[in-house]
Order: C-alpha cells, then sequence, then structure tokens
C-alpha cells in the first residue's frame, strides 16, 4: 500500500515537472537556445478602393489576385450625361469668349469716340480759353480775368447756379402767396381772361393772314369777322385789368411778378454762364463719351467674368469625368473585388481592395513573460516554408499596450490566465518574394 501511493506522488511529480518544462519551452522558443520565436502570417497593408462620384460602372479591367501598378486603370463609370454637359459647357465657352471679343471692339470704339470728342472739345474752347487773357474785367473785379483757374470758375459757377435756383423757388412761392389772397381773387381772374384774350387774338391774327393770302372773299369775311370778335374781347378784357391796377392786390401781384422774372432771368443767366465754361476737358460732350468709356470697360469685365465663370464650369465637369476613371493609387494585388459591369456604385462605397506588396507586416503574439525584453525598432528574421533557407529582415513597428487571452475564446479559467500581447512587425522583401497569407515563422533572437 505504501508503495503504490509512493509511485503516485512520483507520477504527479512527473507530470507537474513536465508542465513546467512545457512552460518554459513555450517562453524560450521551445529549441532551448533562449530565442524568442513565433508564428504569423504574411499580411499587406489593405487599401480600399471606390469611386468620388455615384455612377453605373461601365467597365472593370482588372480581376481578383491581379496585380496592378500606380495609375493602372481599375474600373470605369459611364460618362454619358457628363459628356453631354460638357459638350454644353464648351459651347458656353465659345460664346462668352464671343462676347469679349465684342466688348473689347466697343470699348476700343468708345475709347476712339472719346478721343475725337475731346479734339473737338478742346478746339472749340480756344476762344474761351483765351478770353481770360484778351477780354478786360468789368470795372468792379479787382483781379484780372486770367486770376482764377477754369476749375475754380466752374466751381463758383455752380454754386451761383443753385443759389439762383433756390432764389427762384422762393419767388414762386412768393407769387402764389400773394395771388392766394381773397384781396387780388378779382385780379387773377382779369389776369386769366386778359391771358385768354391775348392767346385768342394771336390765332386769330394768323387765321385772317392767311385768309387773306388765300384771296378768297368769303373766307376773308368769316376770318375778319373771328377776328374783330376776338379783338373786342382783348379790348374789354384790357380794360377790366386796367381798372384793377389801382389796387393795392394788383400793386403786389405786380411786384411779385416783377420779382419772379428777374429771378428766373438770374437762374437762366446763371446756367448759361455754367455751360460756356464747360469747355475741353470740361465739355458735356467729353464727359458723356468718358462715361461711355467706363461703362464699356465695365462690361468688358463682366464679360471677362463670364468667361472665367464657363472654364471654370468647364473644368469642373472635367474633373469629373477624370474621376469616372478609377486608378490604382498604389501598386498592390486585387484581393477583394466587389463590382461587376451595370451596377450602380455609390459614392465613396468600396468597389475593391488592393493589398499593398510594399508595404507588408507580420502579426504575432508573445508572452507577458517577455513583454518587457522588445522594443519599437527592435529587428528581427522572418522565414517561410515557400523559400527554405531563405531569410527577411524584420522590424518591429508596434507593441500592443494591453494585452488579452490565447486563444481568445478559451472558457477555463486556466487558459484565461496565460496572457499574451500582440507585436506586429514590418518585413522588407525587395526583390517581391513574399505574398500575403503565407505562414512565416519570427525569430526575434535571444531574449
Amino acid at each position: 500500500m505504501r508503495k503504490t501511493l509512493r509511485m503516485v506522488l512520483i507520477a504527479l511529480i512527473v507530470l507537474v515537472g513536465g508542465g513546467v518544462v512545457a512552460y518554459l519551452g513555450v517562453v524560450s522558443g521551445g529549441k532551448g537556445d533562449g530565442h524568442l520565436r513565433a508564428t504569423g502570417t504574411v499580411e499587406a497593408q489593405e487599401v480600399a478602393v471606390g469611386a468620388e462620384l455615384t455612377g453605373r460602372v461601365a467597365e472593370v479591367l482588372v480581376s481578383k489576385g491581379q496585380q496592378v501598378h500606380a495609375g493602372d486603370l481599375l474600373f470605369r463609370l459611364d460618362d454619358t450625361l457628363l459628356q453631354a454637359q460638357r459638350r454644353e459647357a464648351e459651347a458656353a465657352l465659345g460664346t462668352a469668349r464671343a462676347q469679349v471679343e465684342v466688348a473689347q471692339a466697343n470699348l476700343e470704339a468708345a475709347r476712339l469716340q472719346a478721343q475725337i470728342a475731346e479734339q473737338q472739345a478742346h478746339l472749340a474752347e480756344q476762344r474761351q480759353r483765351l478770353a481770360p487773357w484778351l477780354d478786360n474785367a468789368p470795372a468792379d473785379f479787382v483781379q484780372p480775368l486770367w486770376y482764377f483757374t477754369q476749375e475754380e470758375r466752374l466751381a463758383a459757377a455752380q454754386q451761383e447756379v443753385e443759389a439762383a435756383r433756390q432764389a427762384w423757388e422762393q419767388e414762386q412761392q412768393s407769387l402764389q402767396a400773394v395771388l392766394d389772397l381773397a384781396s387780388s381773387a378779382n385780379l387773377t381772374q382779369a389776369e386769366e381772361r386778359l391771358q385768354r384774350a391775348r392767346q385768342a387774338y394771336l390765332a386769330a391774327k394768323a387765321v385772317l393772314d392767311q385768309a387773306k393770302a388765300s384771296g378768297d372773299p368769303s373766307l376773308q369775311d368769316q376770318a375778319q369777322a373771328q377776328f374783330d370778335a376776338a379783338l373786342d374781347e382783348l379790348k374789354a378784357a384790357q380794360t377790366a385789368y386796367d381798372r384793377l391796377l389801382t389796387t393795392k392786390a394788383a400793386q403786389d401781384v405786380l411786384e411779385a411778378r416783377a420779382r419772379l422774372a428777374v429771378a428766373r432771368e438770374r437762374y437762366d443767366a446763371a446756367l448759361d454762364r455754367w455751360y460756356a465754361l464747360q469747355t475741353g476737358e470740361h465739355a458735356l460732350s467729353v464727359q458723356a463719351a468718358r462715361l461711355a468709356v467706363q461703362q464699356a470697360e465695365k462690361a468688358l469685365a463682366q464679360a471677362q467674368a463670364a468667361v472665367a465663370q464657363a472654364q471654370a464650369r468647364l473644368d469642373l465637369i472635367d474633373r469629373q469625368l477624370e474621376k469616372t476613371r478609377v486608378l490604382a493609387p498604389t501598386d498592390g494585388v486585387v484581393t477583394a473585388l466587389n463590382v461587376d459591369p451595370g451596377e450602380v456604385l455609390q459614392a465613396g462605397a468600396t468597389a475593391l481592395t488592393l493589398g499593398r506588396l510594399d508595404r507588408l507586416t507580420i502579426t504575432v503574439y508573445i508572452p507577458e513573460g517577455k513583454y518587457g525584453t522588445l522594443r519599437l525598432g527592435d529587428k528581427a528574421t522572418v522565414t517561410v516554408d515557400s523559400f527554405p533557407g531563405e531569410t527577411f529582415e524584420a522590424q518591429v513597428v508596434y507593441i500592443a499596450q494591453q494585452a488579452e487571452y490565447t486563444p481568445r475564446n478559451v472558457q477555463t479559467k486556466e487558459g484565461r490566465t496565460t496572457t499574451v500581447y500582440a507585436v506586429e512587425l514590418q518585413v522588407y522583401d525587395p526583390a517581391g518574394k513574399l505574398k500575403p497569407g503565407m505562414p512565416a515563422d519570427v525569430d526575434f533572437g535571444v531574449r
């Protein structure tokens, strides 16, 4: 009995010892040489390729597993509508450019007209330009006529026009105030009657003169009768008006009308003087010609802006047409193909996936006990079954910051006590021998 118990204990110790040795073997790589080794799979950096536009796929030029180079055409969207829009935009651009040519011609014509107007105005102002030198200044003037420049005389003349206009408007209001007085009502009616009679007299006299010229007695008799009636009315209206001139209201109206007449004449004289000074470059014809040049310049600018807008629209359509041709963004292998001709592809949707052979990586998992032995940038060697005896260089580019269980779906408590850390390495393969999916062994060396 005691012998049997001793054999059981020995068996347990052997089993426990074997478990310890197996655990240490995982850490050391299983060869007892102290190297840290792990196994993973060669992976390529994947690039999802899609279209920037929504459209129907017209043609797919690659197949799954095919190797492509950057710039190769992968697939093409239907561009029928965009081509029609481009023809329309191209026609609009041609029209806009033609409008620019017309606007340029109009500008040249306007500039020529302005030059002609300036020449004519310069010749016309010769007498006015020499007047300050040749004419004598009024006796009340101290300075000679040439003392002030033409611009100064123009400014003063314009100010006088404005002052005269205000004075004229004021006298109009004054006359209306006098006429609105009740005491001048009769005089106002008499003035209206006299004015009508004078107009009727002038019309009748013109008719009588025409009748006399015709030599027809019947016409002369009728015209004479009409003239006599108009003359009688004129005399009667004049007599009625004369009787009212002795009143105070009549005198007020007379003075108000006189002031209005003088104010109006002052305004007209100021205008005449202002217009007379508008010679040479200040002539209205020159100003109008210069304004026409400015308008032509604005029209040219608008036409040029229309060309720029039409060109921008054409460029936009060309850019959209370029986007119907989807090119490979990098060298790689088509690892997934998700579209066929005739399908409608949404903008941004993945049409195919490229694996970059110039960015090969391997992800392995190391035990928690070896976590501190690795650093970013550490070197390692990689071997694959497809190329026995050949090694590839690799470098650690990523070390996970959080541990995980391995395998990840363990259900037992004992299994969950073993944790590992993911380590990603970049593999250097200048000859392009390695392919995605190849199993690979990674040797980190002695750790």
